[in-house]
């Protein structure tokens, strides 16, 4: 038999009842091929134009270089102390560079500070070639991580972003990567940095400084990255975020005619998101919301967590009632481990479904043996 235990909490909001594919119905008549405004948090679009066009990305494409990255980082794969050699390879890529000689070493962690702040296409190779052995293989490892984010309009020919026919993306697929790469805390370490300088050469004789593309993070309160991008083919690209109070926004502006106006028309996409919209936070991934009886296992309750995060994307100006509704099994039976699936939150404004989280167990539970069922009813026993 499966308990419903509701929570019901009646909250002074702004939340509209309207799908929550596209917000916006004005035209902001964004200077750029396409567009996009993102919430980080719900991944719901605010506003689009032409997001799905298919249009080259350039140095954007380090985005999804980044996360990957991140990825061989958190697993032990790579650590910011390697000493990597550049090869002839990474050497020879032109565009935005740090200038590196073939055959010097650089740290993994400078190879991510020369990506994110000044978009060096040769330290994002050297970090490919050290992550996968080749660009080529790193490459096909990118195009499989774009599958798995839903960039089903993705397609990656290198890891800098330097022009080739085959390499695109759209405005509505790096905004899902550039969600992504957020996730990753250490990124931000170097996203918003604003000025460094990196020793090259292979006598380490050379001061490159570092002054980060992304002008925003000096000129927009709240801005949290990520990346620019510009070649003769592409125009002028930028994936910006910004994060006021709850709300956390992406904008992506991509084929714009100059630098300036990708900068201006991102701008004019938040300045719009945080005037009309805010973020409410039900939740966050591996907070405990309840507790669940269990039978035949060495421990009398189980602690229950949210899975993931859980917000709510909500215009301004309109209020209703959110309400939460926690579902659990009267009981679970040992053994459990850390992570299994337990029961569900549902969130509900005005009684209609919004999302839905699973509640995973917050620890293992073994077994229990007969032995320890024993001295259980005799503790019991003499407790009475």
């Amino acid at each position: 038999m499966v308990s419903k235990r509701i929570i019901c909490i009646i909250l002074i909001l702004t939340i509209s009842l309207v799908p929550l594919r596209i917000f916006a119905e004005e035209n902001l008549n964004i200077n750029g091929k396409s567009a996009i405004l993102m919430d980080y948090n719900t991944k719901k679009v605010i506003y689009e134009q032409n997001s799905k066009e298919k249009l080259y990305p350039a140095s954007l494409t380090k985005i999804m270089t980044l996360i990957l990255g991140m990825e061989a980082l958190e697993s032990g794969k790579i650590s910011l102390t390697d000493e990597v050699r550049i090869s002839a390879n990474a050497a020879s890529m032109g565009g935005s560079q740090l200038w590196l000689e073939e055959g010097e070493t650089q740290t993994v962690e400078n190879l991510f500070k020369a990506i994110t702040i000044r978009s060096a296409n040769d330290a994002s190779v050297a970090l490919a070639e050290h992550i996968a052995g080749s660009e080529e293989i790193f490459v096909k490892i990118m195009n499989d991580k774009a599958k798995e984010l839903g960039m089903n309009d993705t397609n990656f020919v290198n890891a800098s972003g330097l022009h080739h026919e085959d390499h695109y993306t759209t405005a509505y697929d790096v905004a899902l990567m550039s969600a992504e790469l957020l996730r990753h805390d250490q990124i931000h370490e170097w996203l918003t940095v604003y000025m460094d300088e990196i020793l090259v050469g292979k006598k380490k004789d050379k001061v490159q400084s570092l002054v980060n593309t992304n002008r925003l993070i000096k000129e927009y309160d709240g801005t949290t990255g990520i990346k620019t991008g510009s070649t003769s083919q592409a125009g002028y690209c930028l994936s910006a975020s910004a994060k006021k109070g709850n709300l956390h926004l992406i904008a992506v502006v991509m084929g714009s005619d100059t630098s300036k106006i990708r900068f201006d028309e991102a701008i004019r996409l938040m300045d719009y998101g945080f005037a009309n919209f805010d973020s409410v936070i039900i939740g966050r991934k591996g907070d405990t919301v309840d507790k669940v009886l269990i039978q035949k296992g060495n421990t009398k309750y189980l602690e229950v967590t949210l899975e993931r995060d859980c917000s709510l994307l909500i215009p301004k100006g309109q209020s209703k009632d959110i309400t939460k509704e926690i579902v659990l099994p009267e009981y679970v039976e040992g053994p459990i481990s850390q992570g299994d699936i337990v029961g569900e939150l549902i969130v509900r404004i005005e009684g209609k479904e919004v999302d839905k989280v699973n509640l995973v167990a917050k620890g293992h539970v073994e077994k229990t043996t007969v032995k320890n069922m024993f001295i259980k009813v005799l503790k019991n026993f003499i407790n009475n």
